[in-house]
């Protein structure tokens, strides 16, 4: 029962490791970004895969399956949708901020504009968590 727990939480932190690998490898490693959002390949879409691939292992098709899939797909949908227009208005208050008179802009902080995922990243991050699983498995 441990295994429907652990796994997710391990694989995550693994994907997570190879997105840290790959910000030194691309130079954009920052220990201030390290546990934040985006970024190749998604931990987030990792773990919730591989949540559903380990309860499929250990339980089949039935309910608790069900349940993961569609967590899963909330997970990823949102990593997508509402954290790209987080993205988005990130950018667009920091440009206000920037633009701001001098006295007046260091009153408010710089918001993060790397927080949603891209497809290919969510795709990634999924694929992973499921081979990883089956591995682990």
């Amino acid at each position: 029962m441990y295994k429907i727990f652990l796994y997710p939480i391990i694989i995550s932190l693994v994907v997570h490791g190879i997105k840290l690998v790959i910000d030194l490898i691309k130079k954009r490693f920052s220990w201030s970004k390290a546990f934040g959002y985006g970024g190749m390949p998604s931990s987030h879409a990792a773990l919730v895969t591989s949540l559903a691939t380990v309860v499929y292992l250990t339980d089949g098709l039935g309910l608790a399956f069900a349940i993961t899939v569609i967590l899963t797909i909330i997970v990823i949908r949102d990593a997508l949708g509402l954290r790209g227009y987080l993205s988005k208005h990130a950018k667009v208050l920091n440009k206000l901020i920037k633009d701001l008179p001098d006295e007046e802009e260091y009153k408010y902080p710089l918001l993060e504009e790397r927080i949603a995922h891209t497809w290919l990243q969510l795709a990634i991050g999924a694929v992973l968590g499921i081979i990883l699983t089956i591995l682990f498995f």
